[in-house]
């Protein structure tokens, strides 16, 4: 080769490197600031975008229901740049503790990209604490107490109405609306009820409102005849129950019994119709509910049926707000990818349509708003105008 065709080559290979180079840097950086931009290109490097989902225990299976269906119609419509959503559920049963590390696994060992949770106010201190370690969203759809946003943990949200605002719902209904002044507010003595009950009468006492006769009970042991003759002589107007749905289910079967038939008020939503099935639904005329919503829009209407044609009944409470907390995130992937801060800023900034109506989040991670009522009229849910 002579001097000139070798200089021509030296010059020509030069020129690719100057092209090669730069793009080579390009992507590199690229690579390093956004990890997932090779699996829009190389779908086998990520198989599936992993959602985690807490469960209470593996009897839990309603808000697991819910939230498979948000997976599946997400599949259906291409998933993530056409890898498929895929719901990674832990269940929380097992020694005090277990919470927590269900959620570190779910972080650091299945990767998830957030965090959903249908466990009650204890456990989810748990994850609301190794969430904001980890610095993935954890998504509540059953926990409601209070204290989980007054933490100030910018990675808890929830899609429940909290204990104070269903207080507030209760306030405005039984002493504004119907003039009620003596209450009776009955709880059991699991964690939830106890944070529902002490959050209603917080708030009777900043309204102003005389003070509820206050009463517990030891779910499912205690003979209820002591409370009833308390009702009794104390001649309330209505009684707010806090308690796990069977004890409530028990204890209103109990006063109606004893032909105590002042207005019910319950704080924990409808039982599902297998805890109704085969009861008088006379039982609970006159009987309140704090209303999930999803029975009277009309996304809910239609979750409704294809929730009853899949599984073969009605959606609980948890099913609806698993459904939407999962479109939410869903959502927050879709537009933000894998990456956790992107994911929690827009779910700071969503607003969201669900099948149990508008949600929005408040700066602590609150559902904005107040819930509705609802009550049975000949065994069909009816809601309970404001």
């Amino acid at each position: 080769m002579n001097f000139s065709m070798a200089k021509f080559q030296y010059e020509k290979l030069m020129k690719l490197l100057r092209i090669f180079f730069p793009v080579c840097s390009i992507l590199l950086s690229l690579s390093f600031n956004s990890p997932d931009i090779f699996a829009f290109q190389n779908p086998e490097e990520t198989k599936s975008v992993k959602i985690g989902m807490l469960i209470t225990n593996n009897k839990s299976l309603a808000a697991k229901n819910g939230a498979e269906m948000a997976i599946n119609e997400a599949n259906i419509t291409g998933g993530f740049y056409g890898q498929p959503f895929r719901l990674v559920t832990r269940s929380m049963e097992g020694p005090w503790g277990t919470g927590s590390k269900q959620a570190v696994s779910l972080s650091f060992e299945e990767e998830v990209w957030a965090l959903v949770g249908s466990v009650d106010g204890r456990n989810a201190h748990l994850v609301e604490q190794a969430a904001a370690k980890m610095l993935v969203v954890f998504l509540s759809v059953l926990a409601t107490d209070p204290t989980l946003a007054q933490a100030f943990i910018p990675w808890y949200l929830t899609v429940v109405p909290n204990d104070l605002q269903q207080a507030d719902r209760l306030i405005e209904e039984i002493y504004n609306r119907r003039k009620i002044t003596n209450v009776a507010a009955v709880s059991d003595n699991s964690y939830d009820s106890k944070m529902g009950f002490n959050s209603f009468i917080k708030k009777t006492k900043a309204a102003g409102k005389a003070d509820p006769l206050q009463l517990f009970y030891d779910a499912p042991n205690q003979d209820l005849n002591a409370l009833a003759d308390k009702i009794n002589d104390s001649d309330v107007g209505s009684i707010v129950l806090f308690g796990e749905p069977s004890s409530s289910i028990r204890f209103i079967q109990f006063l109606r019994s004893k032909k105590i038939n002042q207005p019910v008020f319950c704080t924990r939503g409808l039982p599902d119709e297998n805890e109704l099935s085969g009861q008088d639904t006379k039982n609970y005329e006159n009987v309140l509910f704090v209303s999930s919503g999803h029975q009277f829009t009309k996304k809910g209407v239609a979750f409704c049926a294809e929730y009853k044609r899949i599984y073969g009944s009605m959606p609980e409470p948890a099913a609806a707000y698993a459904y939407d907390g999962l479109n939410m995130i869903i959502e927050a992937i879709r537009k933000g990818g894998s990456d956790r801060e992107n994911i929690q800023r827009i779910l700071h900034e969503t607003t969201f349509e669900g099948v149990t109506g508008f949600i929005q989040f408040d700066a602590l991670g609150n559902r904005e708003g107040t819930p509705d009522l609802m009550e049975l009229k000949n065994g069909i849910p009816v809601s309970v105008n404001k």
